[in-house]
């Protein structure tokens, strides 16, 4: 494969694009040197190297069983939104995008109306049927509604997608004898993982850092996700921003990595779903 020549016309793009990756960068890179400093320190250096490397605020909350704790609560939490929001909405935009019914469009424009609803509006009449489910403090008093909010777009983009699977693929299957939930299965399935891995990602980015529903969901300590452990370093008179910025850069890299290594499915999934349906 050859190797590609630089032009002095892509110079802006390059420099632009460097702009972005450095914004990005510089909050996360600060945020891991942060752990390294003391409080003082933090306050004169508060984006530069530290004076000592110190790991003893890491080494004390990797310790501390509640940070695996609130990591567990929080793997629950995202493993159920993602697994229930790839299913509900992978069978619902296979729905959308291959069989024609009555009030389809209809249907599909109210669920799409999801994404332009504020999430925080509906805080009030959220948790007065969460309570009246008798669902606070369980997982599932989070995990139902997240996905109920990831569903618009989860529809959006899987449908995008299997619209563009060839026509051949049903009419072959039809021949063989295959209904529509087996051709949903065992075809149309196999062949969407790079957008069923976007919707992933972006599901469980969107639950792990999710902090509003668990603070109104929960009120036992030992169902809290990492989100709300912020909280333990926050005093009356003082906050200890060493130990939060070290407790962001561990909670946050499970899912740093996870995108990265999904980097490739999601462009893939994205590339693939951008299309008019």
């Amino acid at each position: 494969m050859a190797a590609r020549t630089f032009r002095p016309s892509t110079l802006p793009q390059y420099l632009v694009l460097l702009a972005v990756a450095g914004m990005v960068l510089v909050p996360l890179v600060a945020t891991a040197l942060g752990g390294f400093k003391t409080l003082g320190e933090l306050r004169v250096n508060p984006v530069g190297l530290p004076g000592s490397w110190d790991g003893g605020v890491y080494w004390e909350i990797l310790s501390s069983p509640l940070l695996w704790r609130m990591l567990f609560n929080s793997l629950v939490i995202a493993v159920l939104t993602v697994g229930l929001t790839l299913i509900a909405g992978s069978m619902a935009a296979f729905v959308f995008a291959h069989v024609v019914f009555f009030g389809s469009r209809m249907l599909l424009s109210y669920l799409l109306l999801g994404l332009m609803f504020p999430a925080a509006t509906a805080m009030l009449p959220l948790f007065i049927r969460v309570r009246d489910l008798g669902l606070l403090d369980t997982y599932w008093g989070v995990v139902l509604p997240q996905v109920a909010f990831g569903l618009g777009m989860a529809i959006l983009m899987l449908r995008g997608f299997f619209r563009q699977l060839p026509h051949e693929l049903w009419e072959a299957a039809r021949v063989d004898g295959c209904g529509y939930f087996q051709f949903y299965l065992r075809v149309t399935l196999p062949l969407s993982r790079p957008i069923l891995a976007t919707v992933a990602v972006f599901a469980l980015v969107a639950s792990w850092n999710n902090y509003m529903l668990p603070l109104i969901m929960f009120n036992a300590p030992e169902m809290y996700p990492w989100p709300l452990g912020i909280m333990n370093y926050q005093g009356e008179f003082s906050t200890e921003w060493n130990k939060i910025l070290a407790f962001v850069t561990l909670t946050l890299a499970p899912a740093i990595a996870f995108f990265l290594l999904a980097q490739r499915h999601i462009v893939a999934g994205l590339a693939g779903g951008a299309v008019k349906g």
